[in-house]
């Protein structure tokens, strides 16, 4: 489980590809504080370091993990957002994030509203549900508030803090992001078609 705040903005060091997905090299300055099996999520998505140094770690991601994210077109050099898992101690500041990402969206547009910025993402219609204004989402794993949603599309502000601090200083319009919807919001919809679907059988 992850919160959505970011802990620091790694560098992709190396990329390797494995029989069944690819091997990430992450620099991170807490990277020596990892332990083998721990869970940190990168862009949005929960993986397991297998290997680990004072200045890296290493994930591995299978075909799935590319498939559903983002994560199959990072190259060496790119920044990619970090958090490390949840734990008892740490204070819940965004909102419960799994590391699941649901599907890729896509940055339409970045217009500044007086110090903050607003972006513009589109997604596909089939996830219109779990989208609800003023509700959360997490964005290449970053816990945002939905501040519009129409047709597919959604709006987020992002304060000038989270602008500097996460890997969005390096995005622009056009690039494709991981979007993980509200694990609460999901029960909802789940809960609510089975039991319409079970009212239309009867």
């Amino acid at each position: 489980m992850f919160t959505g705040i970011i802990s620091e903005v790694g560098e992709v060091k190396k990329i390797q590809p494995v029989r069944g997905g690819q091997e990430v090299h992450i620099k991170a300055s807490f990277a020596g504080q990892t332990r083998v099996d721990e869970s940190i999520s990168v862009n949005g998505v929960c993986l397991t370091v297998v290997d680990k140094s004072n200045s890296d770690f290493l994930v591995q991601c299978v075909e799935e993990t590319l498939r559903k994210s983002t994560l199959g077109s990072l190259n060496a050099g790119d920044p990619v957002n970090l958090e490390r898992a949840l734990t008892l101690e740490k204070a819940i500041d965004g909102h419960i994030v799994q590391g699941h990402v649901d599907t890729t969206g896509v940055i339409e547009s970045m217009k500044m509203d007086g110090s903050d910025r607003l972006l513009t993402i589109s997604c596909p219609e089939r996830f219109d549900s779990y989208i609800v204004g003023r509700g959360s989402i997490t964005v290449d794993g970053i816990s945002l508030t939905v501040a519009d949603e129409s047709d597919s599309r959604f709006t987020v502000a992002i304060i000038p803090y989270t602008w500097e601090n996460t890997n969005l200083e390096s995005r622009k319009a056009g690039d494709a992001v991981n979007l993980e919807f509200d694990v609460f919001g999901k029960y909802i919809v789940k809960y609510l078609e089975k039991r319409f679907r079970g009212k239309d059988r009867v």
